[in-house]
């Protein structure tokens, strides 16, 4: 389904969908625990996608509002589909790792397209058998993996140090991981260690990298916060096209994506942020700067299309990482806003975007990616005249977006 996306203003009230990331890392960490009630989860693609998958693994799940998990994930050869999920896929191997059984995990095009070798060699390290083809999915793990130290590359995705660090406690030595290289999207090794915390389970820093002891994981009642990724793109919505109050809440857990309201901020936007309530608008637009996203490149696509009403450029940088998401971010952002009249210039890991002389609508194609299908919706709303192809992909991450921008004010067919 495609969206038709004519100049709109909006205002009102936006609550803040839940966190897709923590509840990824509720339910895997769940089942393993058993006895586990995942309070406020995402309603999701991805997140349909974990529970599929830990079901597959022998979880016990019900679903109906909250998601609760009965018994824990135990033996047997397993099959799972990922989706379109990136997380679903990656926790999955750490998991299916510590299972006496094969499990074979692929997903969809998209999927099939994305690594997995670094953290396939690092099983083997830990004990697990593993083979794939040439790196990519489909992949199979055979466990148990025993543990011990572990060394991995840290530039291609945290999801493999988390899919480790979660899996660590149920092994016999733990896991002690050697990250070589400059490491990417720190924060979400961080929400890893903060929900294993709350499931009774230690894992932290070291000089080297990061490492987990043996333990037992707690069943608990885990209520999921919101999600600050998809936060960004509603702040974005209200620079862009208005202005907006903003619901949320941390639920005392770390997310990187938070600082996105203290950006745009620094870049003139107005954001008054108080007890759980963001009011955001940019009457006078929003400044250019540049901006290091090597640890959030989810706010990628929401930053780049602020270049519509920046005063300057916008030059994004450390983001190599971002051109092996659901599709190359920096190069489709590139090309698709330059069809709105941005001045659009790219390098291996960034990306410099000039405020268009003359605005623009066009027909944009986020290549099946949620985010950016989200992000050059919000820019319709700026540019107006714009067909924005693929909706649907919108349910992989916020399945109600389109219909909470119309809610909003958005003009949209």
């Amino acid at each position: 389904m495609d969206c038709t996306v004519e100049r709109s203003r909006v205002s009102g009230r936006a609550a803040c969908p839940p966190s897709k990331s923590y509840t990824h890392r509720a339910v895997f960490l769940g089942s393993l625990a058993g006895g586990t009630v995942v309070e406020g989860a995402l309603d999701s693609g991805d997140a349909l996608s974990t529970v599929s998958a830990c079901r597959a693994m022998g979880a016990s799940i019900d679903e109906g509002g909250d998601i609760v998990i009965r018994d824990p994930i135990g033996g047997g050869d397993a099959e799972i589909d990922a989706g379109n999920s990136g997380t679903t896929m990656r926790m999955a191997a750490g998991i299916a790792a510590l299972r006496p059984a094969r499990t074979t995990i692929r997903g969809d095009d998209s999927l099939q397209r994305r690594p997995m070798g670094a953290l396939l060699s690092a099983l083997e390290q830990a004990g697990a058998s593993c083979t794939s083809e040439g790196g990519l999915p489909p992949v199979s793990v055979t466990g148990p993996m025993r543990g011990g130290a572990v060394s991995i590359g840290g530039g291609t995705s945290s999801q493999f140090i988390s899919a480790l660090l979660a899996a660590a406690p149920a092994t016999e030595e733990g896991i002690s991981i050697r990250v070589e290289g400059a490491q990417v999207s720190r924060p979400y090794v961080g929400a890893t260690i903060a929900a294993m915390a709350r499931f009774g389970a230690s894992a932290g820093a070291t000089d080297e990298g990061y490492s987990a002891a043996p333990a037992r994981y707690r069943g608990c009642r885990f209520r999921v916060p919101s999600d600050y990724s998809s936060m960004a793109l509603l702040a974005s919505a209200a620079v862009l096209a208005g202005e907006l109050e903003i619901s949320h809440d941390d639920g005392g857990l770390p997310q990187g994506d938070k600082k996105y309201l203290a950006m745009i901020s620094g870049m003139g936007a107005e954001v008054r942020d108080s007890g759980g309530l963001a009011r955001i608008s940019a009457p006078d637009g929003v400044s250019g700067g540049e901006f290091d996203l090597g640890d959030t490149p989810d706010l990628l696509p929401p930053l780049a299309i602020l270049a519509l009403a920046a005063s300057g450029p916008i030059r994004i940088t450390n983001v190599g990482h971002a051109r092996a998401k659901e599709t190359d971010r920096i190069s489709v952002v590139a090309a698709e806003l330059g069809k709105l009249g941005v001045g659009a210039r790219e390098g291996p890991d960034w990306l410099e975007l000039g405020p268009p002389a003359e605005p623009r609508g066009a027909v944009l194609d986020p290549r099946g990616d949620h985010r950016l299908f989200m992000a050059f919706f919000i820019a319709g709303m700026r540019v107006g005249r714009c067909r924005v192809l693929g909706a649907e992909s919108a349910s992989i991450s916020y399945p109600g977006f389109v219909g909470q921008m119309r809610g909003l004010g958005a003009i949209t067919s």
